[in-house]
């Protein structure tokens, strides 16, 4: 079987080191790409043609909302993990009415993250 090629978009380096070392050794999962934001993050996504992004939902210069609506309109099939703080409530019930299905709590447990990614895939 292939592995589950994986984009993350987020602005904190600590979320890109922390998802690398839940896919280090990893047989299943490879990190195709990191962006630092929404905007990269789209660019990103139509250039790596990714299984499964792992999206932060508040980034500068692009927020993970309108990186969503822009890939979700060009890829109704696009499967998008939002990373969530607490306190994210409103943000989550506009991700879900976008199509996103997913959604990981920072900060978010290795076994988690590879679990939620398998059951989309």
């Amino acid at each position: 079987m292939d592995k589950v090629r994986v984009l993350v978009v987020d602005d904190s380096p600590f979320i890109h080191r922390a998802v690398a070392r839940a896919f280090k050794n990893e047989e299943k999962f490879e990190l195709v790409g990191s962006a630092y934001n929404g905007k990269e993050g789209s660019a990103m996504y139509f250039d790596l043609k990714p299984d499964v992004v792992i999206m932060d939902i508040t980034m500068p210069v692009m927020d993970g909302l309108a990186a969503a609506q822009e890939i979700l309109g060009k890829d109704n099939q696009a499967r998008i993990i939002f990373q969530s703080a607490m306190g994210d409530d409103e943000l989550v019930k506009k991700a879900r009415e976008m199509g996103v299905k997913e959604f990981i709590q920072k900060p978010f447990k290795d076994d988690e993250l590879k679990n939620i990614i398998s059951a989309l895939v």
